[in-house]
Protein backbone atom coordinates (compact mmCIF):
# COMPACT_ATOMS: atom_id res chain seq x y z
CA UNK A 1 0.00 0.00 0.00
CA UNK A 2 1.37 3.40 -1.04
CA UNK A 3 0.39 5.17 2.20
CA UNK A 4 2.37 2.61 4.24
CA UNK A 5 5.45 3.16 2.06
CA UNK A 6 5.10 6.94 2.42
CA UNK A 7 4.71 6.62 6.19
CA UNK A 8 7.78 4.36 6.35
CA UNK A 9 9.80 6.92 4.35
CA UNK A 10 8.62 9.75 6.64
CA UNK A 11 9.76 7.79 9.68
CA UNK A 12 13.13 7.10 8.05
CA UNK A 13 13.46 10.78 7.10
CA UNK A 14 12.69 11.84 10.68
CA UNK A 15 15.26 9.37 12.05
CA UNK A 16 17.93 10.57 9.60
CA UNK A 17 17.27 14.22 10.48
CA UNK A 18 17.59 13.45 14.19
CA UNK A 19 20.87 11.61 13.52
CA UNK A 20 22.15 14.54 11.44
CA UNK A 21 21.21 17.01 14.18
CA UNK A 22 22.94 14.88 16.83
CA UNK A 23 26.12 14.74 14.73
CA UNK A 24 25.97 18.48 14.19
CA UNK A 25 25.54 19.08 17.92
CA UNK A 26 28.49 16.79 18.71
CA UNK A 27 30.65 18.56 16.14
CA UNK A 28 29.69 21.97 17.57
CA UNK A 29 30.50 20.81 21.10
CA UNK A 30 33.89 19.51 19.97
CA UNK A 31 34.69 22.79 18.20
CA UNK A 32 33.76 24.67 21.37
CA UNK A 33 35.94 22.34 23.46
CA UNK A 34 38.89 22.73 21.08
CA UNK A 35 38.58 26.52 21.26
CA UNK A 36 38.37 26.31 25.05
CA UNK A 37 41.56 24.25 25.14
CA UNK A 38 43.38 26.75 22.93
CA UNK A 39 42.22 29.67 25.08
CA UNK A 40 43.18 27.88 28.31
CA UNK A 41 46.66 27.03 26.98
CA UNK A 42 47.19 30.69 26.10
CA UNK A 43 46.13 31.62 29.63
CA UNK A 44 48.71 29.15 30.97
CA UNK A 45 51.38 30.86 28.88
CA UNK A 46 50.37 34.18 30.43
CA UNK A 47 50.55 32.84 34.00
CA UNK A 48 53.17 34.79 35.97
CA UNK A 49 53.42 32.50 38.99
CA UNK A 50 52.86 28.94 40.13
CA UNK A 51 49.68 30.02 41.95
CA UNK A 52 48.42 31.70 38.79
CA UNK A 53 49.06 28.52 36.75
CA UNK A 54 47.01 26.55 39.30
CA UNK A 55 44.27 29.18 39.14
CA UNK A 56 44.20 28.93 35.34
CA UNK A 57 43.79 25.15 35.58
CA UNK A 58 40.87 25.57 37.95
CA UNK A 59 39.24 28.38 35.98
CA UNK A 60 39.55 26.39 32.74
CA UNK A 61 36.73 24.07 33.83
CA UNK A 62 34.02 26.04 32.02
CA UNK A 63 36.06 26.29 28.81
CA UNK A 64 36.62 22.52 28.99
CA UNK A 65 32.88 21.68 29.19
CA UNK A 66 33.11 20.98 32.93
CA UNK A 67 31.43 22.43 35.99
CA UNK A 68 34.38 21.94 38.35
CA UNK A 69 38.08 21.21 38.34
CA UNK A 70 40.57 20.19 41.01
CA UNK A 71 44.13 19.10 41.48
CA UNK A 72 44.58 15.96 43.56
CA UNK A 73 47.92 15.29 45.20
CA UNK A 74 48.73 12.04 46.93
CA UNK A 75 49.69 12.39 50.57
CA UNK A 76 50.23 10.13 53.54
CA UNK A 77 47.68 12.28 55.40
CA UNK A 78 44.94 10.94 53.13
CA UNK A 79 41.88 12.67 51.73
CA UNK A 80 41.22 16.27 52.55
CA UNK A 81 41.76 19.82 51.49
CA UNK A 82 44.85 21.94 51.91
CA UNK A 83 45.14 25.71 52.09
CA UNK A 84 45.29 26.15 48.31
CA UNK A 85 41.75 26.33 46.90
CA UNK A 86 41.03 23.60 44.37
CA UNK A 87 43.89 21.39 45.55
CA UNK A 88 42.92 18.24 47.42
CA UNK A 89 44.95 15.62 49.22
CA UNK A 90 44.12 12.04 48.35
CA UNK A 91 45.48 8.84 49.90
CA UNK A 92 48.77 7.50 48.61
CA UNK A 93 48.09 4.88 45.95
CA UNK A 94 44.73 6.35 44.90
CA UNK A 95 46.01 7.44 41.50
CA UNK A 96 47.36 3.98 40.66
CA UNK A 97 44.03 2.53 41.80
CA UNK A 98 42.14 4.88 39.48
CA UNK A 99 44.44 4.95 36.43
CA UNK A 100 46.62 1.90 36.86
CA UNK A 101 50.39 2.17 37.17
CA UNK A 102 50.99 3.66 33.73
CA UNK A 103 47.61 5.09 32.74
CA UNK A 104 47.61 8.75 31.75
CA UNK A 105 43.90 9.47 31.97
CA UNK A 106 40.48 7.92 32.42
CA UNK A 107 36.80 8.66 32.38
CA UNK A 108 35.62 7.76 35.87
CA UNK A 109 32.37 6.22 36.97
CA UNK A 110 32.47 7.70 40.46
CA UNK A 111 34.62 9.26 43.15
CA UNK A 112 33.60 12.84 42.52
CA UNK A 113 33.46 13.80 46.18
CA UNK A 114 36.93 12.39 46.90
CA UNK A 115 38.46 14.04 43.83
CA UNK A 116 36.53 17.31 43.66
CA UNK A 117 35.25 17.87 47.18
CA UNK A 118 31.66 18.18 48.43
CA UNK A 119 30.21 19.49 45.13
CA UNK A 120 31.81 16.62 43.25
CA UNK A 121 29.16 14.15 44.40
CA UNK A 122 26.74 15.86 41.99
CA UNK A 123 28.99 15.22 38.98
CA UNK A 124 27.72 12.51 36.65
CA UNK A 125 30.81 12.83 34.43
CA UNK A 126 34.38 12.72 35.73
CA UNK A 127 37.67 12.62 33.90
CA UNK A 128 41.11 12.50 35.50
CA UNK A 129 44.58 12.98 34.02
CA UNK A 130 47.86 12.04 35.65
CA UNK A 131 50.26 14.98 35.99
CA UNK A 132 53.88 13.89 35.87
CA UNK A 133 55.39 16.96 37.49
CA UNK A 134 58.88 15.75 38.29
CA UNK A 135 61.09 13.09 39.81
CA UNK A 136 60.46 12.88 43.53
CA UNK A 137 57.29 14.99 43.48
CA UNK A 138 54.06 13.51 44.83
CA UNK A 139 51.74 11.84 42.31
CA UNK A 140 49.08 14.27 41.07
CA UNK A 141 45.88 14.36 39.02
CA UNK A 142 43.98 17.04 37.18
CA UNK A 143 40.29 16.22 37.52
CA UNK A 144 37.27 17.67 35.74
CA UNK A 145 33.66 17.06 36.72
CA UNK A 146 30.39 17.85 34.97
CA UNK A 147 26.85 17.44 36.18
CA UNK A 148 25.70 16.27 32.74
CA UNK A 149 26.26 12.58 32.00
CA UNK A 150 28.57 11.56 29.14
CA UNK A 151 30.20 14.98 28.93
CA UNK A 152 33.78 13.77 28.33
CA UNK A 153 33.14 10.75 26.16
CA UNK A 154 34.67 10.27 22.73
CA UNK A 155 38.22 10.01 21.47
CA UNK A 156 38.29 13.57 20.16
CA UNK A 157 37.18 15.07 23.47
CA UNK A 158 39.67 12.91 25.37
CA UNK A 159 42.48 13.99 23.02
CA UNK A 160 41.69 17.68 23.51
CA UNK A 161 41.43 17.39 27.29
CA UNK A 162 44.62 15.33 27.46
CA UNK A 163 46.40 18.05 25.46
CA UNK A 164 45.40 20.66 28.02
CA UNK A 165 46.48 18.40 30.89
CA UNK A 166 49.91 17.97 29.28
CA UNK A 167 50.23 21.76 28.85
CA UNK A 168 49.21 22.22 32.48
CA UNK A 169 51.76 19.64 33.61
CA UNK A 170 54.53 21.48 31.71
CA UNK A 171 53.50 24.88 33.06
CA UNK A 172 53.56 23.59 36.64
CA UNK A 173 56.94 21.96 36.06
CA UNK A 174 58.30 25.20 34.62
CA UNK A 175 57.04 27.28 37.55
CA UNK A 176 58.56 24.81 40.00
CA UNK A 177 61.81 25.02 37.98
CA UNK A 178 61.93 21.24 37.56
CA UNK A 179 63.71 19.50 34.67
CA UNK A 180 61.82 17.99 31.75
CA UNK A 181 60.85 14.36 32.21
Amino acid sequence: DLSAVIEKLRGENTRLRAERDALHDAQSALKKLDQGVRDAVLELLDARSFAEAIAVGLAAARALAADMAAFCVESEEGAGRISTPGVRLIPTGAIAAVLGRDGMGAILGGGGELMLGPGGAQCASLVAFRLRIGQGTPAALYVLGARAPGRFEGEDAEFSLRYFAKALERAIRAWLDLPKI
